[in-house]
């Protein structure tokens, strides 16, 4: 039986890995996809058969993206990829009145869609074996300053759990499986995360805001290497032409903040939220990134 491994608190403080020194800025990146593919960073087409996506996924069809046409990546539509869903935005676990409304509620920055009476978060894609997962945390108050991580198998076995000190600032955030084999997604299979926000001090409530949301691994085909090779540094185009969207908001939520001051990347950032109906967050910060550092 494969043990849980609790990870110690992970702290604001141990945020963000350095880039890469070969990082290349976003102007020579687009210089060199209009000199190598003529694919434009920005201007993105859509080949016109659609992909179809299933329940179970082990391979990817590419889908190529074409030049000389305004940004698509707003006109992206993710699909549903079936069975399971989650749920995209905080609910409450409340026993008693520790939880206050927020505002704004948490956040998964995911695929998925609101309703009247719910809010669904669809099954995500990722070639990764160590993803990093995102969400919109608003402004809380002190006392909600503790959250959690929990990334489970498709039965609701822990994998891998953490305590995380909170940022004092609304903003986006990354949560990063550390690269071990024990938490390595396998080829094909479904998992499911959660990231919870107690409303008090873990010891003593029971009561907590928490998002959940669903990933799958698939296989990175050879085609689509061959695309990320051809569009570094901004991989994050060919991902979501082809629908992998932990990937694409992944590669972009770094972009967007080790240059901040780029125009280009500020606008595919807030395309690609709009494309999945979250562009409300699009001009919030990114403050914390936890887990990225290797064990």
């Amino acid at each position: 039986m494969k043990q849980v491994i609790h990870q110690p608190k992970t702290e604001v403080g141990e945020l963000w890995a350095q880039p890469d020194d070969g990082f290349v800025a976003i102007g020579s990146g687009l210089k060199h996809l209009l000199q190598t593919c003529f694919i434009p960073l920005i201007l993105l087409n859509i080949v016109s058969y659609p992909l179809q996506v299933h329940a179970q996924v082990t391979t990817q069809p590419v889908k190529k993206a074409v030049s000389n046409t305004q940004n698509r990546l707003a006109q992206l539509k993710f699909p549903r990829n079936g069975a399971p869903i989650g749920r995209r935005q905080g609910g409450a676990r409340r026993t008693g009145t520790q939880c206050p409304d927020l505002k704004t509620p948490i956040t998964a920055l995911v695929p998925g869609e609101e309703t009247l009476n719910e809010s669904e978060s669809f099954l995500a894609l990722t070639v990764s074996e160590y993803p990093t997962f995102w969400v919109y945390v608003p402004h809380l108050p002190t006392n909600l300053r503790t959250g959690e991580f929990v990334f489970q198998d498709e039965k609701g076995k822990d994998i891998y759990r953490t305590p995380l000190t909170l940022a004092d600032k609304p903003g986006v955030i990354g949560i990063s499986l550390p690269p071990s084999p024990q938490y390595a997604l396998k080829q094909g299979s479904k998992y499911q995360w959660y990231f919870k926000v107690y409303c008090g001090a873990p010891q003593t409530t029971s009561e907590y805001f928490y998002v959940k949301a669903w990933v799958q691994r698939i296989a990175l085909t050879s085609e689509l290497k061959t695309q990320l090779n051809t569009s570094k540094p901004g991989e994050y185009v060919a991902y979501a032409v082809n629908y992998i969207w932990q990937d694409a908001v992944t590669n972009l939520a770094q972009m967007h903040r080790t240059n901040s001051s780029s125009r280009v990347v500020a606008e595919d950032w807030t395309n690609l939220l709009t494309s999945v109906g979250l562009s409300e967050f699009a001009s919030a910060p990114i403050v914390a990134r936890y887990g990225s550092e290797k064990l």
